[in-house]
C-alpha cells in the first residue's frame, strides 16, 4: 500500500500518507459534486471536507490503540476511503477499543456538523439553500452514512472487526477471525449483488474488495488453528481496516 503513496504529514507518531490513485477518483468526483452547487469550489471543499472526516476516523483507530499500549504507525488515504494499520495487544479488550473508537470519531462530529448546519441555514433565503448550506447539509449526511456503513458486520469493516472483538471473549482470537470472515464473506456476496442490481461499478469494485479481505481473514484464521493445534505459538495479527466514503 505505501508503493505510490505520498508522504503527506507526521503527527504523534503516526504519519499520513496519499496514495497517488486518490487524485484520479478526486478528479472524477469532485465534478460530480461541483454540480450540486453555483460555486464549483464548494464540491472540491465538500470532497476535501470528506477525507478530513475519514481521516479523524482512522486517527480514532490509530490513537485508540496506542492507548492500549500497541502499535499504530501509519495512516494511508486512498479512493476507497483511509485504512489505519494498527496492531493492538493480544487481548480482546485493547483490540477492541481500536477498532470501536474510530465510528466513535463519527457519532462525535454529528453533534457538530449539525451545529454548524444549523448555524449557516439561519441566514439563507427560505426555500433558496445556499451552498454553505448545501456543503453542511451533505457533510452531516455523509458522516452519518459513514458511520451507518462502517458498522455493518462485514469483515473487514469495522462492524466485522467489532463482531470479531465480541467473539474473542468467548471463542478466541482465532475461532473469532473465523467466524467474523465468514460472516463477511456472506455480506460482501449480497452487497455484489446489490453493485449487479444497481448496475453500480463503485459498489462492486467496494465488494471484491471486501469479498478479498474477508477471504484472506478466513484463510489467516484456518492457518492460525492448524498451527494452534499443532502447539505452535502464535499471537493474532496485526489489524487493518477500511473505510470507504458513500457516494
Amino acid at each position: 500500500m505505501r508503493t505510490g503513496a505520498i508522504r503527506l504529514f507526521r503527527f504523534a507518531g503516526i504519519t499520513v500518507y496519499l496514495h497517488f490513485t486518490w487524485f484520479i477518483v478526486a478528479a472524477i468526483f469532485v465534478t460530480s459534486f461541483a454540480r450540486r452547487y453555483e460555486s464549483p469550489v464548494w464540491g472540491l471543499l465538500e470532497y476535501l471536507a470528506l477525507f478530513c472526516i475519514v481521516l479523524m476516523h482512522e486517527f480514532g483507530h490509530a490513537l485508540a490503540c496506542r492507548q492500549v499500549g500497541g502499535v499504530a504507525d501509519r495512516i494511508v488515504l486512498w479512493p476507497l476511503g483511509g485504512i489505519a494499520f494498527v496492531n493492538p495487544p493480544p487481548r480482546a479488550g485493547a483490540y477492541l477499543w481500536s477498532i470501536a473508537a474510530g465510528p466513535l470519531v463519527n457519532v462525535a462530529l454529528i453533534p457538530i456538523i449539525g451545529l454548524a448546519s444549523g448555524i449557516v441555514s439561519q441566514d439563507q433565503i427560505p426555500g433558496r439553500p445556499d451552498d454553505a448550506t448545501l456543503f453542511f447539509n451533505d457533510l452531516n449526511y455523509m458522516n452519518f452514512g459513514l458511520l451507518i456503513f462502517n458498522i455493518l458486520p462485514i469483515f473487514p469493516l469495522d462492524g466485522g472487526q467489532i463482531l470479531r472483538g465480541l467473539l474473542w471473549f468467548p471463542f478466541g482470537p482465532f475461532r473469532s477471525l473465523q467466524i467474523a470472515s465468514v460472516v463477511g464473506l456472506i455480506g460482501g456476496a449480497l452487497l455484489a449483488m446489490l453493485g449487479l442490481l444497481w448496475q453500480s461499478l463503485w459498489t462492486a469494485v467496494l465488494a471484491f474488495f471486501l469479498l478479498s479481505r474477508a477471504w484472506y481473514g478466513w484463510q489467516q484464521a484456518k492457518a492460525m488453528i492448524a498451527l494452534a493445534e499443532r502447539g505452535v505459538a502464535i499471537s493474532p495479527s496485526p489489524s487493518m481496516r477500511a473505510e470507504e466514503p458513500p457516494r
